[in-house]
């Protein structure tokens, strides 16, 4: 047996470089990019948490923990529903005057300290109707009169906070229902009950967007409006089911937001919508949409959350606590798009 010692040459370092440097172009550019940018909100969670317990060891006690549960029932249950939108590809701005008139509803309904009505857990719904009602409104105004979503759901989110203002008479009323207000006030199993409403609240999410067909339908027009179409994706109706759906979660929310403050004023769904948006970018569902989802919004919020506590623990000014939020959001953006399959930029 011999061998050829010609056709053996020694690999240069210059070869081993280009090979390495392949390898790496391949796993960062195809199916490793995607794991990638699937996992990364995740390991952002974890190493956030361990550099804020080490600058402040406070940070995992056991009421600190709790209270960023707390803290995190109301973006959670609204990023529920932002989530179903912007799978769709679409965008919902409408976030902050259904929040309201869910809180305006349920204040005037129950018992305050404005009129005589004491109407309880039927105020309740009533308000989870009124904020489902605004849903379907976005998702009719948007098919119907084929307006985008943008302008469709800016134009709900003023009618909103118009109709909140003048039924509340531009002043706050007080929440004096103590049955709802044990959303709050109450707690069972060391945690308040908000958290377990906002638990529920994604464990249905996670029904809708995993185990029924409107779920399934959301993602494909996301993926591909055309595709969907062709293949027999009914536009329209899960267009508006959507929209209502996402309105249903923001009624909820509009409830627990009351609950917590006690009352219901003009200013309860003050930066409600960047705190929903901002949470279902950074987990990683792309603006694009038919990537992402419920799961990934979890952890979204969780870093929101986190991160936010954390700067409160740490001392940061409040100013560049907004900054850091601000810069959070641009990077979840670039870090969420894919851009071999980008070629266009709006």
């Amino acid at each position: 047996m011999t061998i050829n010692s010609e056709t053996m040459k020694p690999v240069t370092n210059l070869e081993r470089t280009s090979a390495m440097g392949a390898v790496f172009a391949r796993f960062f550019r195809g199916e490793g990019a995607r794991r990638l940018r699937t996992f990364a909100p995740l390991i952002v969670l974890v190493v956030l948490c361990v550099l804020i317990t080490i600058a402040n060891p406070n940070f995992i006690e056991l009421r600190n923990l709790i209270r960023i549960a707390n803290s995190a029932a109301v973006p959670l249950t609204l990023a529920m529903g932002m989530t179903f939108i912007i799978l769709m590809g679409s965008i919902d701005l409408s976030v902050e005057g259904a929040l309201s008139v869910a809180a305006m509803v349920l204040v005037l309904l129950a018992t305050n300290d404005a009129n005589g009505n004491d109407y309880g857990w039927l105020a309740v719904i009533a308000a989870i109707a009124a904020s489902t009602a605004m849903g379907l409104l976005n998702g009719i105004i948007q098919t119907v009169l084929r307006i985008p979503s943008f302008m469709a759901t800016l134009g709900v989110w003023f009618i909103g906070l118009g109709l909140s203002v003048f039924m509340l008479g531009g002043s706050a009323i007080r929440l004096m229902d103590n049955s709802i207000r044990s959303l709050a006030l109450e707690r069972f199993l060391g945690l308040p009950l908000a958290v377990w409403v906002a638990a529920a609240a994604f464990l249905l999410a996670i029904v809708i967007q995993y185990h029924t067909r409107l779920g399934r339908h959301i993602l494909a027009i996301g993926g591909g409006e055309d595709v969907a179409e062709l293949s027999g994706v009914n536009l329209k109706r899960v267009r508006i089911t959507a929209f209502g759906v996402a309105g249903f979660f923001f009624g909820i929310a509009g409830v627990l937001a009351a609950a917590q403050l006690g009352q219901s004023n003009a200013v309860i769904a003050d930066g409600r919508l960047f705190a929903a948006v901002t949470a279902v970018v950074v987990g990683g569902t792309a603006l694009t949409g038919g990537e992402g989802g419920v799961l990934n919004t979890l952890v979204g919020v969780l870093i929101v959350t986190v991160l936010a506590n954390g700067m409160v623990l740490l001392g940061i000014s409040p100013y560049v606590q907004q900054t850091v939020q601000g810069l959070m959001i641009i990077a979840a953006v670039a870090l969420s798009l894919d851009r071999l399959r980008l070629k266009i930029v709006k």
